[in-house]
């Protein structure tokens, strides 16, 4: 059984510890929030889960195997580095840090020592991601020719982050997961229309080395709430809607190509049967925490691990760059050869 603590119990936290109930193999032992009422929160619904307003003495704790992170976003690397360096297992919440050398540094500090580093993207252990991306890794899909993505609602307004950490950050975790070739360069635009508050409307367009491209719509200040993502293939397409309560992952026989004359240069059109895979109802937070405790028992890497964090962390640094520009696009540094 893995011992469980959790820093911060204010809107993520309780779900993460719902979950740990959950996973089987875990146990929620301690939680830790700077702030009283949420202490008592915890207390009241874990009565035999201790609590402190002392994150460092949680992290230092013995009977803590693994620390689970859901504090706002500019505090996630000091007290990931300090769980890390104190011999703890991690799991923090998206995004890792707010800094691409900050998010490294912590790739490292899991490398060295030997522990798992892991990122709450959550839709990433969705059943309708996991069916894309198995869909894509068989090679049903064809190359991807595009990711276009609506991800839009009224609120909620973040105070330490703009739109694009807070929103974009699930798209390019599903990206990340997803595409085969590596993003090269990132042009975004973002606005904001409420005083005191960051952009809570953005664009962006990420370019890929083999020609794909991805378009992100994110938006705080819409009337409605759309999560709709459409994935273009070289022999099937994709529609992903998460707001359906059921075929949220539509598969569409559809396409265009060249035509058979090359002096006609007409386009013909492939007009196919559209299909709904069975895809898991399980819950992906549920999916996620059982990821985390067998990759601490068998020492091996979780799909959200670190590096696909910072790789994360670097498309939304320089989206931020490109914002500040007003739109000029940004070169992504290609991973290193070994």
């Amino acid at each position: 059984m893995i011992n469980v603590g959790i820093a911060g119990y204010g809107y993520w936290g309780p779900n993460l510890a719902r979950a740990v109930g959950e996973a089987g193999n875990a146990r929620l032992v301690m939680v830790a929030d700077r702030d009283e009422n949420a202490c008592a929160r915890a207390a009241q619904r874990h009565p035999t889960v201790r609590t402190t307003r002392d994150i460092g003495a949680m992290i230092d704790d013995p009977a803590v195997d693994a620390v689970m992170i859901a504090t706002p976003v500019s505090t996630h690397f000091p007290l990931a580095l300090a769980a890390l360096r104190a011999g703890k297992h991690v799991l923090v919440e998206k995004p890792m840090a707010d800094r691409p050398d900050h998010a490294a540094t912590l790739v490292d500090e899991a490398a060295r020592r030997k522990l798992v580093l892991m990122v709450d993207h959550t839709f990433v252990y969705t059943g309708a991601v996991q069916k894309i991306a198995e869909i894509v890794e068989t090679g049903q899909l064809g190359d991807i020719y595009y990711y276009d993505s609506t991800r839009v609602n009224l609120g909620l307004f973040q105070r330490d982050v703009n739109v694009i950490w807070d929103l974009a950050v699930h798209d390019f975790a599903i990206m990340d997961r997803i595409f085969v070739s590596q993003p090269v360069a990132i042009s975004a635009g973002a606005a904001g229309f409420l005083d005191g508050s960051p952009e809570n409307m953005a664009h962006l367009s990420v370019y890929y080395d083999d020609g794909a491209m991805a378009h992100l719509n994110v938006n705080w200040l819409a009337p409605v709430k759309i999560r709709q993502t459409l994935i273009g293939g070289s022999r099937l397409m994709v529609i992903y809607d998460d707001m359906q309560t059921s075929e949220k992952v539509k598969i569409y026989d559809r396409g265009a190509a060249n035509g058979a004359d090359p002096y006609e240069r007409m386009v013909s059109y492939r007009l196919g049967e559209m299909r709904a895979p069975v895809i898991s109802t399980k819950e992906a937070l549920v999916t996620e925490m059982q990821e985390f405790m067998r990759c601490i028992e068998t020492g091996t890497r979780p799909i959200t691990d670190g590096e696909s964090g910072l790789r994360v962390v670097e498309l939304l640094a320089a989206g931020a760059r490109s914002c500040a520009m007003r739109g000029r696009p940004v070169e992504l540094a290609l991973p290193k050869v070994a």
